[in-house]
């Protein structure tokens, strides 16, 4: 079976000097030798799995191992549904960029803000453009304002050879949550005093 996680050394595949530390579900068997534990292992119709060999003495469990790798494969599949994939999107403006373009531009990253991905702004100078670098910042800063309620700047405006670059981290919505439970309760009072 290829799987990522860690492989547990099980029955005979056990390869340990001396004795081992039992346990049976929550129970303490105690300490006993490799082979004692096995014979009460497979008296259950179970397993003996080495779960830390670098302890002293190494650890052993009494399990079905089948059904412990099926449920550790089961949690993981659902820990990998869970992640949240970040892309990194970018909105580019100019030094001379015109009030319509700048607020499409805005409006666009607040979309991206608001499905949870970064943002990387970037703003080129082009030819004597790199003489007047504070214009530049002044339209990075007026870009910040824009996204504030929905983005946080992570990374502050940096001169990167002709361009300068900014980055804007997504606000958590832990607040929206919690708005949705208080919305949620009140219902339930008016149901409960009818």
């Amino acid at each position: 079976m290829a799987n990522n996680s860690k492989d547990y050394q099980i029955n005979d595949a056990i390869r340990v000097a001396g004795s081992v530390r039992v346990v049976n579900g929550s129970e303490q068997l105690g300490i006993m030798s490799l082979a004692r534990a096995k014979e009460i292992a497979y008296e259950q119709g179970l397993d003996l799995v080495l779960m830390s060999p670098n302890s002293d003495p190494p650890v052993c469990r009494i399990m079905d191992y089948g059904k412990f790798c099926y449920e550790r494969e089961k949690k993981e599949k659902e820990a990998k549904r869970k992640q949240q994939v970040i892309e990194i999107k970018e909105v580019q403006l100019s030094c001379k960029i015109d009030t319509h373009d700048f607020e499409t531009k805005a409006k666009r990253a607040v979309g991206f803000l608001s499905e949870g991905n970064k943002v990387k702004v970037v703003l080129r100078f082009r030819g004597r453009e790199m003489a007047h670098q504070n214009i530049g910042r002044d339209v990075l800063a007026r870009f910040e304002e824009y996204c504030r309620e929905y983005g946080t700047v992570d990374k502050r405006p940096v001169l990167e050879g002709r361009q300068m670059t900014m980055m804007i981290n997504p606000v958590k919505q832990k607040a929206d949550k919690s708005e949705k439970k208080e919305s949620a309760a009140p219902k339930g009072d008016g149901g409960a005093g009818e």
